[in-house]
């Protein structure tokens, strides 16, 4: 698989975790420990930072049920 940058985006400064969804496409969980977010560099969904603090475990959990599912490349492929 070829990276782009939407399987190796530049690391942003309070990232805590990240995964890959089915093709490879990052999903980085950011903030702190007691206030996290999650979002997926190949379909652009995300979840978190709202009224209500995300621990980094709910965030987690999340953002890796959404690894599993997601086949978002949102890049094109050379030819």
């Amino acid at each position: 698989m070829k990276l782009s940058p939407n399987t190796a985006p530049a690391e942003p400064t309070d990232l805590l975790i990240r995964m890959h969804n089915q093709v490879g496409a990052a999903v980085d969980v950011t903030g702190t420990p007691d206030s996290s977010y999650w979002s997926c560099h190949g379909c652009g969904y995300g979840y978190g930072y709202s009224s209500i603090d995300h621990h980094v475990d709910t965030t987690r959990a999340r953002a890796n049920a959404h690894a599993a599912d997601c086949r978002a490349a949102y890049h094109r492929l050379d030819r």
